[in-house]
């Protein structure tokens, strides 16, 4: 006979890859799809991590909030197998959400390094950080964490309106530079990077493939991600999913959303055309749901984050 007291997955599951069909959608903890808070890392393959950092904006605040609203709209998406996925990736992967990094907000020059220590310690345990985000800058910190225990620089696929790669100091915290700095300190290469979505003028995009919102719309997404694919290679990826990617009418909860954007459809088609791509480390940022409707663009920021899940089980 069924328990009438339902347990909450996020912290009563004793399986670690337990599906939670029998959740209501309406309550219980907000962790990721109801993945069970851990911080102990042990046999987990993935740990969800939220980073509520927006200091570095250069428009509007609030992506401080994006983890929790993410999170709040994943908890519907967790009942049934992720549709059109062929299998349910928390059969596959022991995903385990680890809360969020502390921010210590009265010492900003000291949160990079915060942020690539608390990514460099579940990297440590064996798990791959899905970081929910926060602005765009928590990016760069996460690549650090990652390249250093790679030994090498990775491919950055990045989901953008913006390149983000206007020069600046090398420490400057901005979430419209940080990837110039990734480029000069060697932890990204631009060779095998690209940026898919970008409908802002930058002259100078580093050395990094820009394939633009005009050429998604134009030639369709089965094109977009075969030039994702021909551009990596077999280079370890590290994929950046920002909000603003889609067009305001469908993520109107961001910081700078910039008119002509990719809609929902569309970056989901690009993202399950990149299916065995040697997928290293991810992440979804820009979340700002003061400016959401209807909480749109949360949701949309849930999905691509299971959608990058997929992605994940199914790398070599």
């Amino acid at each position: 006979m069924t328990d009438p007291h339902r347990r909450d997955y996020a912290f009563m599951a004793e399986d670690p890859k337990a599906v939670t069909h029998d959740e209501q959608m309406f309550s219980g903890a907000l962790s990721f799809c109801r993945r069970k808070y851990a911080r102990d890392l042990t046999g987990a393959d993935v740990a969800v991590v939220g980073v509520p950092f927006d200091a570095s904006v250069t428009n509007r605040p609030g992506a401080r909030f994006g983890p929790r609203a993410v999170r709040a709209a994943s908890a519907q998406l967790g009942w049934s197998r992720f549709w059109p996925s062929a299998f349910d990736p928390f059969e596959r992967l022991n995903v385990v959400d680890w809360g969020d990094v502390h921010i210590p907000h009265g010492r900003p020059d000291s949160i990079p390094a915060q942020i690539e220590s608390a990514m460099g310690a579940i990297l440590d345990a064996g798990a791959t950080p899905l970081a929910i985000g926060g602005d765009h800058f928590t990016t760069y910190p996460a690549l650090r964490a990652h390249a250093a225990r790679l030994g090498r620089p990775l491919a950055l696929v990045q989901f953008d309106a913006h390149t983000d790669t206007w020069k600046a100091d090398p420490d400057w915290i901005d979430h419209g530079t940080m990837f110039h700095t990734a480029v000069q300190e060697g932890i990204i290469d631009p060779a095998r990077s690209i940026q898919v979505g970008i409908r802002t003028t930058n002259d100078d995009p580093e050395g990094i493939e820009v394939y633009d919102a005009i050429k998604v719309h134009e030639r369709g997404a089965a094109a977009a991600a075969e030039a994702i694919r021909r551009r990596v290679g077999d280079a370890p990826v590290y994929l950046t999913f920002d909000i603003d990617c889609l067009d305001p009418a469908f993520a109107p909860g961001t910081g700078t959303p910039v008119c002509g954007g990719l809609a929902s459809w569309q970056a989901l088609a690009i993202l399950r055309g990149l299916s065995g791509i040697r997928l290293t480390g991810m992440d979804v940022v820009e979340v700002a749901p003061a400016y959401d409707v209807a909480e749109i663009t949360a949701l949309a920021g849930a999905t691509i984050a299971l959608q990058l899940l997929c992605l994940f089980a199914e790398r070599p």
